[in-house]
């Protein structure tokens, strides 16, 4: 079983290394690619929106804008990360090889023909995109069985519930539900926050006790469990939507807000503000929380638009924590130290501008289009430095010589 060394490490199972680098382990491919994707989508989704540009995706831009960003690069991170951890998990070796470089296909064919859906039928598209989630669940749910890690299971129906809203999203562009595909994107935003609740429990505190060389802060049972339960009581809100008075579902937000605000306070984001790789993870859990308290406010009427709510979980917990993550993860399972670079370390502080400056965009509608040009350029900067700084650590063998 894999096992963290002194050094910040992550020693994979004891293999001789065979095959292709960039296919040995999930992230390699999955965490790249969806980084050069997020990078690509939002400047030109920026450019469409203000006019600059005429693009066309599947369904209309506003439609592939919302659907790309979750079930195209922010599924890719989760999988990617999921099909990773589970190795170090259960010692059993995860997917890799050509059964990865399949999956991987997969993912990539539905995003380039969802950019460009005239290249082939909508029916081949949905297919594609559509058999993604579920083959990843298999791919999951092979090591977590064979360990009998039952823990983990409750996995494989999260990524299942996220591949029925993701056909759903695609019913309701064609009308055949009565809602639209901007109420079921809300749910799958909060499925997404109901994850990163969930690893962060699981992952900060131990991150922080390593990455600052402090005592690690022991969890509170009863308030990780409120914390949880509060947010998938939210995903269930979400998905009833106002078949429930606005009252009780703010006030459910409001809740949830609160439980992960004090879960996050006692992780203590101070004696991180000296460790590059550590301090994003926890700015980006309270942007998390004041997207669910700003979204308890827009339930009670006390914001207009949702989007900035939804835009502090998307850009801020997202979009931060992504970037976070899968820097450490990379560095971690390549056999390099776990210490972000110059270059990363300006990103994390560019993620956190992308995220004032989006709000900024929301809260006063004012210089809207330069707002949102703007955010999308520090969103594409962030990005790019991360794929142009681990472009030789995913493509090359881990530096240990292990297999992963």
């Amino acid at each position: 079983m894999a096992v963290l060394l002194p050094s910040g490490q992550i020693a994979e199972p004891s293999e001789q290394a065979r095959g292709w680098p960039f296919m040995r382990l999930a992230f390699r491919p999955l965490f790249w690619l969806g980084a050069l994707f997020a990078m690509l989508s939002i400047p030109l989704w920026a450019l469409t929106y203000t006019g600059n540009l005429t693009f066309t995706p599947f369904g209309s831009s506003h439609f592939w804008h919302i659907h790309e960003m979750l079930f195209g690069f922010a599924v890719a991170i989760i999988t990617g990360f999921l099909l990773t951890a589970v190795q170090n998990w259960s010692g059993v070796p995860s997917v890799k090889g050509k059964p990865l470089f399949a999956l991987v296909l997969i993912w990539l064919s539905a995003r380039l023909l969802m950019a460009f859906p005239h290249l082939a039928p909508n029916w081949v598209i949905m297919t594609l995109d559509l058999a993604y989630l579920p083959l990843a669940a298999f791919f999951l749910a092979i090591p977590i069985i064979k360990a009998a890690l039952w823990r983990n299971l409750f996995f494989i129906p999260i990524l299942l519930a996220m591949s029925g809203l993701n056909a759903l999203m695609y019913t309701a562009l064609y009308g055949h539900l009565a809602i639209n595909f901007l109420d079921i994107s809300h749910v799958m935003v909060m499925m997404i926050t109901l994850v990163m609740v969930i690893m962060g429990g699981r992952v900060f505190p131990m991150f922080t006790a390593n990455g600052t060389h402090t005592q690690r802060i022991a969890n509170i049972p009863w308030l990780d469990k409120a914390s949880i339960i509060s947010v998938l009581l939210c995903v269930a809100l979400t998905l009833i939507g106002d078949r429930v008075a606005q009252q009780f579902t703010g006030s459910l937000f409001l809740i949830a807000g609160v439980l992960n605000f004090i879960r996050a306070l006692r992780w203590r984001i101070w004696v991180t503000f000296g460790t590059a790789l550590v301090w994003p993870l926890h700015a980006s859990y309270w942007a998390l929380c004041c997207g669910l308290v700003l979204m308890g406010a827009y339930h009670f009427g006390w914001l207009t638009s949702i989007s900035t709510p939804i835009h502090a979980i998307t850009v801020g917990g997202m979009g931060l924590m992504i970037l976070a993550m899968i820097s450490r993860v990379s560095l971690g399972h390549t056999g390099r130290m776990i210490k972000a670079s110059k270059p990363m370390s300006f990103a994390f502080l560019l993620m956190v501008v992308t995220l004032l400056v989006r709000l900024l965009a929301s809260l006063t509608g004012t210089h809207y289009s330069s707002l949102i040009l703007l955010s999308a350029a520090l969103w594409a900067i962030s990005y790019a430095l991360f794929v142009i700084g681990y472009g030789k650590i995913v493509f090359s063998a881990r530096i240990d010589g292990r297999d992963g």
